[in-house]
């Protein structure tokens, strides 16, 4: 069952009053009063009230359900032009029209409105903000950096002599001043360690 309320002869361009109508069409009746309340448009309050009547001509007349309605059509039809006249200059007169709007709202009881339940699928994550940088291929053999359970204090002493030995090994090839100074620290390393 469905039920109507017009308004007629609204002082308002029709063309005016179909931008704000457009925006309501299809929609649960509580969601389109909402939408109307916060529409900054001379038109939206005049569509507004046509709505209400409509609601209150469903829950009155018809004995309807107020959550259920929805807007199933709604249009503007073109009232008459009211003709009036501004004088101008050297006694020409312009024409002024002042066009009038027949608004019509027609809601229907449909489904109960679906409620919203949260979020319905996985969470995603999001990608990194900047791409990580790459990594140069190696030109020289890796050196297992992976650490070891150490048990004793040799036996540290011996995987980090290890440790500074393969670095020496491999920092000659690449031939960067930063790479020569960790070799001598790692040579230097390497003596301090034999004097001991």
């Amino acid at each position: 069952m469905e039920a109507k309320a017009t308004a007629k002869f609204v002082s308002m361009t029709p063309r005016k009053v179909r931008f704000v109508m457009d925006t309501i069409r299809g929609k649960y009746a509580s969601d389109a009063a909402a939408q109307l309340k916060f529409t900054p448009n001379h038109a939206a309050g005049e569509i507004l009230k046509v709505l209400n009547s409509a609601v209150a001509n469903a829950e009155n007349n018809l004995g309807l359900n107020p959550d259920v309605l929805k807007v199933t059509r709604c249009f503007v039809d073109v009232g008459p032009t009211l003709k009036r006249v501004q004088p101008r200059a050297q006694g020409r007169a312009y024409r002024i029209l002042k066009r009038t709007s027949h608004i019509t709202v027609v809601v229907e009881e449909t489904e109960p409105k679906p409620r919203k339940t949260g979020r319905t699928g996985p969470k995603t994550k999001k990608p990194p903000l900047r791409a990580a940088m790459p990594t140069p291929a190696a030109a020289s053999p890796a050196v297992d950096e992976t650490p070891t359970p150490v048990e004793t204090v040799e036996e540290r002493d011996e995987q980090v002599t290890t440790t500074a030995t393969a670095a020496a090994e491999v920092a000659p090839t690449t031939g960067s001043p930063v790479d020569e100074v960790i070799a001598q620290d790692a040579t230097v390393t390497t003596e301090e360690t034999k004097a001991e």
